[in-house]
């Protein structure tokens, strides 16, 4: 039976640390499955609209070779529903998000993955804006 891992993300202004961390949750498993937050989602996490809309993330995100499917996810609290929806049996995130998702141990086994150090998008878009 094949290993499914499941990830979620904005992937706004997507980057190396975006590259290096869905390659890393697709040597994981069999089959990566992508979240990708919508911009309603983006805009209750970050109080800011992403770069990116919701559709071009979506299609930069599924055009990699790394990633097996996606989705736009809606809502945080249905992270345990899409872990089911897809059989997933691992959920990866970065370690930013450290213990936030340890609920859903019941589900599927948690890794947080060290993130890319000095990559983030809130950087790059200060950055871009000065």
């Amino acid at each position: 039976m094949s290993k499914v891992v499941i990830t979620f993300g904005t992937f706004d202004v997507f980057h190396v640390g975006h590259l290096r961390i869905l390659q890393k949750a697709r040597s994981l498993g069999d089959h990566l499955v992508v979240g990708v937050s919508t911009d309603e989602l983006t805009f209750k996490k970050k109080k800011r609209l992403p770069v990116y809309s919701q559709e071009e993330r979506y299609e930069i995100i599924s055009s990699l070779k790394s990633v097996d499917e996606c989705f736009f996810e809606e809502r945080l609290e249905d992270k345990g529903s899409y872990i089911t929806r897809y059989s997933a049996g691992l959920l990866v995130m970065g370690d930013d998000w450290e213990g936030r998702f340890d609920e859903y141990s019941d589900l599927c086994e948690i890794v947080y993955l060290k993130r890319t150090k000095s990559i983030s998008t809130t950087a790059i878009i200060e950055k871009i804006r000065s």
